[in-house]
């Protein structure tokens, strides 16, 4: 991952999260990225429609697009507690797109390849920035352990997702 964060400075593999600021804008872009996530799967509900899917998936979906609100409201209850200024979401959207919007629904061969790459994205952010902040000594205004297991829980529920994705596309082989 890389991205640029705070003017100038970059957070990828090895660096560090370094303020509040640094901190709260990375988990704004967490949200972005789950509001994709959220949106992918409605837009396959609409696209498909319901005769299209089978149970499975629908539960799939169903089951991605509320797990995603919940890791948003997650997010924004740990954003709420930093002592940040707010930054305008849109600029948070322009470097989601630029970082991980190449990509539509219709690049996939399929809604579970789509997913999968979702959960996948979602998954390698949350793990880079843990890893960064565990690199870090920096003070944040909110205790690390409780910011890292908050984190952790939502990257633990991310590979969970790409485990049943692949199950499911296992099945169907």
């Amino acid at each position: 991952m890389s991205s640029n964060v705070e003017g100038d400075e970059s957070v990828s593999v090895g660096y560090q999260v370094t303020s509040d600021h640094q901190l709260a804008r990375l988990l704004q872009i967490g949200i972005v990225l789950e509001e994709v996530v959220e949106a992918r799967a409605y837009h396959h509900h609409e696209e498909l429609g319901e005769d299209a899917l089978d149970e499975e998936v629908r539960a799939l979906l169903s089951h991605a697009a509320e797990e995603s609100a919940d890791h948003r409201e997650r997010l924004e209850a740990v954003i709420d507690r930093l002592e940040v200024d707010s930054v305008p979401f849109e600029e948070i959207e322009a470097l989601v797109e630029a970082q991980y919007g190449q990509t539509k629904p219709e690049d996939f061969d399929g809604v579970l390849y789509d997913q999968l790459c979702n959960e996948e994205t979602a998954y390698k952010f949350y793990d880079d920035v843990i890893e960064a902040i565990e690199a870090s000594d920096a003070q944040f205004s909110i205790d690390r352990e409780e910011l890292v297991a908050t984190l952790s829980a939502i990257r633990e529920e991310e590979a969970e997702g790409v485990e049943e994705v692949t199950r499911i596309m296992e099945d169907r082989e």
